[in-house]
C-alpha cells in the first residue's frame, strides 16, 4: 500500500465513522474496486486510533466534565450502553471481521441499514433530548450498537438510529452515539493492539500507517463537526439515499465480475 492509497483509506474511514455510512463496509469496497492491496484487519484498527484521536479532541471537555461530575446519571448511561456491544464484539468480531469481509454481504447491508434508517427518521419522534435518555434507551442504542459488528452496517447509523426509534432528537442521538464511540473504539483498538506489537510491522509499512492515522483524525473531527451542526436542521435522508444507491452499485458491480 503507498502513501497516497494510505490517504485515501484514512480520509473515508475518517468520514464513514462518524457520517452513518459504514467505515468497515467502505474499507472493504474501496481496495475491491480499485484491486488495491489489502493491509487488513491490522490497518482498519491503525485508522480507528485516528477516528480516536478525533472523539479525543473533539469530546475531551465533555469527558472531562462528566469524570469531574461523576455522580451524575448520564456518565454511568453512557458506560451501560457500551456494555453489549463490548460483549459481543469480544465474543464475536473475529468472526464477523473474517467472514463477512465480502462485497455481497456488505452491499446487501448497506441497502438494508439504508431502510431502516429511513424508517427511523419517517417514524421516529424525535423529541426529546440528551437529559431524557434514560437507562431503556441506554441499553437499546448499546445492543443495536453490537450490529455493527458486521461491515456494512455502520456504528453511527446503528446507534442513531436506534436513538430515533426512542424518540430522540437527531443531534442527541448523534452525540449520543459519539460519546459511547469513544471508549468502544478506545477498547477494542486496545485488544487488537497486541497482535500489532506482537507481529511488528514492515518499515515499508510504517509510513502509510503513520499517513493513515492523521487523515483519518482530521477527516473524522470534521465530520464529528459538521454533521452534529447538519442534523439540527435537517434530516438523515440523504444518508439513506446513498447507502441505497451505494450497496445497489456493489451489487451490481459484484454481479458482473
Amino acid at each position: 500500500m503507498n502513501i497516497i492509497q494510505a490517504a485515501v483509506l484514512g480520509i473515508v474511514q475518517g468520514l464513514a465513522e462518524f457520517l452513518p455510512i459504514s467505515s468497515s463496509g467502505h474499507l472493504v469496497i474501496i481496495p475491491w474496486l480499485f484491486g488495491w492491496n489489502d493491509l487488513g484487519l491490522t490497518f482498519d484498527v491503525a485508522l480507528h486510533m485516528g477516528t480516536l484521536a478525533a472523539l479525543v479532541l473533539f469530546f475531551w471537555k465533555d469527558w472531562l466534565a462528566m469524570i469531574k461530575n461523576w455522580r451524575d446519571p448520564y456518565l454511568w448511561l453512557v458506560l451501560a450502553a457500551c456494555i453489549p456491544g463490548a460483549f459481543f464484539g469480544y465474543k464475536f468480531e473475529r468472526i464477523f471481521e473474517t467472514s463477512f469481509r465480502t462485497p455481497i454481504f456488505v452491499g446487501s447491508l448497506m441497502l438494508a441499514m439504508g431502510l431502516v434508517m429511513g424508517a427511523a427518521e419517517m417514524f421516529g419522534k424525535k423529541i426529546r433530548g440528551e437529559d431524557t435518555i434514560n437507562l431503556r434507551d441506554s441499553l437499546i442504542i448499546g445492543f443495536a450498537q453490537a450490529f455493527a459488528l458486521m461491515p456494512g452496517v455502520s456504528r453511527s447509523g446503528v446507534t442513531m438510529t436506534a436513538g430515533l426509534f426512542s424518540g430522540l432528537k437527531r443531534e442527541s442521538a448523534a452525540r449520543f452515539s459519539f460519546l459511547l464511540a469513544m471508549p468502544i473504539t478506545a477498547g477494542a483498538g486496545l485488544v487488537k493492539l497486541k497482535d500489532v506489537v506482537k507481529y511488528g510491522l514492515p518499515a515499508s509499512d510504517i509510513l502509510p500507517f503513520v499517513v493513515g492515522i492523521i487523515c483519518a483524525a482530521a477527516a473524522g473531527y470534521y465530520a464529528i463537526k459538521y454533521l452534529l451542526r447538519y442534523l439540527q436542521n435537517h434530516s438523515l435522508y440523504i444518508f439513506v439515499w446513498y447507502r441505497i444507491a451505494f450497496g445497489a452499485a456493489i451489487l451490481l458491480v459484484n454481479s458482473l465480475r
